[in-house]
């Protein structure tokens, strides 16, 4: 178990560490159809399918294009719950790091 100073350091590093919200939101704004803030966050598979639906979509003018609009909606309500696993990831490998 942690005592009080360890657990300031390693919540101060989680701060310091973690991905940013503006930086996710931002290239959820501008890049997000092509899914870099998908990547950016840790999810390379679902960033990198978003990626190819849209170029896909461009390429053919079909309706992956449209499947992944649909998709960069629902990220937004979804990044918050990204931002907030990446800490937890985080925060866990600092502590077990302190706590060997």
């Amino acid at each position: 178990m942690l005592d009080t100073q360890q657990q300031i350091l390693v919540e101060q590093r989680v701060t310091n560490e973690a991905k940013s919200t503006a930086a996710a939101y931002l290239l959820w704004f501008f890049l997000g159809t092509f899914g870099v803030h998908r990547i950016y966050l840790g999810h390379l598979k679902t960033g990198l399918a978003m990626l190819v639906l849209m170029l896909l979509g461009m390429l053919t003018f079909g309706i992956t294009s449209l499947v992944v609009l649909v998709w960069w909606v629902v990220d937004l309500f979804l990044v918050p719950g990204m931002i907030a696993r990446d800490k937890d990831r985080v925060r866990a490998r600092l502590t077990a790091e302190l706590s060997r």
